[in-house]
């Protein structure tokens, strides 16, 4: 069993979210910019993002292994973004950034220091996927180490875009293991990315 502890890296405390980082919260999702390439619709309401922040973070505080955090500069301890891994088959690994904290390389050392943990659990290897328009997302997972797999073309819900998302992965054995549901589920197909 894991237990939880902050993590602290050169410029960031990482730690769990609190009811008290809701209004941090909402300018993080609310911002049209860093929510361009997600799923969901930006949020508008403090209580939309209450919502979200207790079910998408603070009710899986109750699972030992939830690696879900807010990422914070040392200097104010307020949260600028997360870092998160779905407790589900696909271990999907995300994150999100205020935009003005871009191209810093906060969220690069911050998933480093959560895979640090991460590796020490019973999770067996992560996935990511990025939409092929945001190409900074996908050099954050080729700087964490994840080698590109495959890409697929999917509708995204509930914004019903066609998207085409590449999807990378790291194992944390020396297995060559492929994780391969959307693979399975939607056309698909192999770039040749550099």
């Amino acid at each position: 069993m894991i237990k939880y502890r902050n993590i602290y890296t050169d410029r960031l405390i990482i730690r769990h979210f609190t009811i008290d980082d809701l209004d941090d919260f909402l300018c993080i999702m609310k911002d049209e910019v860093v929510n361009e390439f997600l799923p969901w619709f930006p949020l508008q309401t403090r209580l939309e993002a209450q919502q979200m922040l207790e079910n998408s973070f603070l009710n899986t505080y109750k699972n030992t292994e939830s690696f879900r955090y807010a990422i914070c500069l040392k200097d104010d301890n307020r949260a600028i973004g997360y870092v998160n891994l779905a407790n589900n088959e696909s271990y999907d690994f995300g994150y999100g950034l205020r935009k003005e904290y871009w191209h810093q390389g906060i969220v690069s050392e911050a998933a480093k220091a959560v895979l640090d943990i991460i590796k020490t659990s019973s999770v067996p290897f992560i996935t990511a996927t990025h939409d092929v328009k945001n190409m900074h997302s996908g050099n954050v997972m080729k700087k964490i180490g994840m080698e590109y797999k495959y890409s697929y073309e999917e509708v995204v819900q509930p914004k019903n875009t066609k998207v085409i998302f590449r999807m990378y992965q790291l194992n944390f054995d020396d297995s060559d293991y492929v994780y391969k549901k959307y693979w399975d589920q939607h056309p698909h197909f192999i770039e040749d990315i550099k």
